[in-house]
């Protein structure tokens, strides 16, 4: 086996492969995190050709490297391409391209949409993206946002699965409380068909219920399946991460886009929102919508009474319990990914990186949080033999950072280089990236919100 594979690089570190072109990527000097474990492979010369990983050595100058587009990665540190697990296109002023831009550039090169509107054709994109003729990350979908409207009876529960199958979604999601016999024969038929059901919790059901999903979106869920005793209970919270760790079942946490809720009702924090950088690549009109007093949160929970408390403190006190609950789940090993929302000023991209933050701040390793936007999403997705760990044979979608991510979650931010489908694209090309939203951006001059999901 070694000489099979030994035959196989020779002739690339040779020099002397007929095939050798732009398609041939070194990567030299770069620190490498695997994701197998915490360990860093320090100062390796990593091969790439044809969209895949050939190697990972140690560095050495001895190489003929003349016919390789050769990057030096000296001081970097190369990590497997985030997944942002929570994604939705909110606005079709400007196009899909837009968002799959501030993805790239951030570095996500697998996302996984959330709902099809009504304008929307999400298989369809889905399909270019993936092919080639839209330029954007890795793509995965859900069918249209489902709600109790479209489900009352069992008859359209087997008609919507039947629909899904038939148009080729990727998962069914249900966004909403369905009637036990309803929601039971949903599940029952997608498993026929080995569609995954995904969504939010059951929430006039026992938890038992909301864990025959495959994943449930939102810790936000779990506020609403238990009141306020219940949640201060440590003999219940325990019992209920137990049940959680028992199902198997995957969690998203999304709790930047509830920490913005947050702080869209709070005036200094509200007026801090005003400085944030990456609101440049919103759409103007959402951009100013969602940072003026039209904010539908501060319109209509802004200094109004919820369950006999001020909406303010007790949307804080929520958040600060679905944080020691997000902590709970991590410390009992239950599977977690990143996902951000992307709604309101929750912006495509950026918003993968303030989750990680965000988590990073809860209590969660560094290597957990990255764990959470590589490798759990690839098992999930069962594209784990290719995606979700650096590793010869794989994929090669990667990053490279400034800085060492284990040591502080905020370096996956701070992006030197993407590595997608095998192609480099420097810090040159993540900026122009960048400058086309921008460019596209200027030619709106309003749009609008849109609820939550």
């Amino acid at each position: 086996m070694k000489l099979f594979i030994l035959g196989i690089l020779l002739p690339f570190w040779n020099g002397v492969n007929p095939d050798q072109d732009a398609d041939t990527l070194l990567i030299k000097h770069v620190h490498v995190i695997k994701m197998e474990s915490k360990r860093v492979l320090q100062d390796q010369d990593v091969l790439i050709a044809h969209g895949k990983i050939l190697s990972i050595q140690e560095a050495s100058e001895n190489q003929n490297s003349d016919s390789f587009q050769v990057v030096d990665g000296t001081g970097k540190y190369m990590v497997p391409g985030f997944h942002e697990m929570h994604f939705h296109w909110r606005n079709q002023d400007g196009g899909i391209e837009r968002d799959l831009n501030l993805l790239l550039a951030n570095g996500v090169t697998t996302v996984r949409n959330m709902a099809e509107y009504d304008w929307q054709d999400q298989v369809d994109i889905r399909e270019k993206i993936n092919s080639g003729e839209i330029f954007g990350p890795r793509y995965f979908t859900t069918g249209p946002y489902l709600n109790s409207s479209m489900l009352q009876t069992e008859e359209e529960a087997l008609e919507v699965v039947k629909t899904h199958l038939e148009k080729g979604y990727d998962f069914l999601k249900i966004a909403d409380n369905l009637p036990k016999n309803i929601y039971l024969t949903l599940l029952e038929e997608a498993e026929k068909v080995k569609l995954p059901v995904i969504g939010h919790a059951q929430r006039a059901m026992d938890l038992d219920y909301s864990l025959r999903m495959k994943s449930i979106e939102h810790v936000e869920e779990f506020v609403y399946l238990f009141d306020e005793e219940q949640r201060k209970s440590e003999e219940v919270m325990r019992e209920t991460v137990q049940a959680i760790q028992v199902s198997g079942i995957t969690i998203v946490p999304t709790l930047k886009v509830f920490e913005r809720i947050v702080h869209y009702l709070n005036d200094a924090q509200f007026e801090k929102l005003r400085e944030l950088e990456q609101a440049q690549y919103l759409l103007p009109g959402d951009r100013n919508y969602w940072l003026s007093e039209e904010n539908p949160y501060r319109k209509d929970l802004k200094g109004k009474v919820l369950f006999g408390k001020d909406a303010t403190v007790l949307l804080t006190e929520w958040l600060e319990w679905m944080k020691d609950f997000t902590l709970h789940l991590a410390e009992s090993g239950i599977p977690l990914m990143i996902g951000s929302d992307t709604f309101g000023l929750v912006v495509p991209g950026f918003s993968v990186h303030e989750e990680m933050e965000l988590l990073q701040e809860v209590g969660l390793d560094p290597f957990e949080i990255l764990k959470a936007s590589t490798v759990t999403p690839a098992r999930y997705l069962r594209t784990q033999a290719q995606e979700g760990t650096v590793s010869i044979g794989k994929n090669a979608n990667l990053v490279l950072l400034n800085s060492n991510p284990l040591e502080d979650i905020r370096a996956s931010k701070d992006i030197s280089a993407v590595i997608f489908n095998g192609k480099l694209l420097d810090s040159t090309a993540l900026d122009s990236l960048l400058k086309e939203v921008l460019e596209i951006n200027a030619s709106y001059i309003s749009s609008s919100g849109s609820d939550k999901d």
